[in-house]
């Protein structure tokens, strides 16, 4: 199994009833690679629309809206603020969401 597939199972297994978008990556540095498909999806869908990135040097959670794809593009996961850090804080947005 795949780190995102894994990233996939933590997800779900921590919250179990979400009905939006979430893009998943998983990232050895800084750097996170997303294809021009998933830039230009995060663009047209601003609203409702979230990137959680597994930082695995700092092993910690970074939830971010979608709308923050391009500076997560060019700048890695220490751009901006993440919405949430912890399991716990990505549950409480994602239960105010549904």
């Amino acid at each position: 199994m795949g780190p995102e597939a894994k990233l996939y199972q933590k997800l779900k297994r921590n919250t179990p009833s979400i009905i939006f978008t979430v893009e998943l990556k998983v990232a050895k540095g800084n750097k996170i690679r997303f294809s021009p498909h998933q830039i230009a999806f995060h663009i047209q869908h601003p609203k409702n629309t979230f990137i959680l990135i597994e930082a695995l040097g700092q092993r910690c959670f970074k939830l971010f809206p979608g709308s923050e794809i391009r500076g997560l593009s060019s700048e890695g996961h220490g751009y901006g603020w993440p919405l949430a850090t912890s399991w716990e804080e990505i549950q409480k947005i994602f239960n105010e969401l549904n």
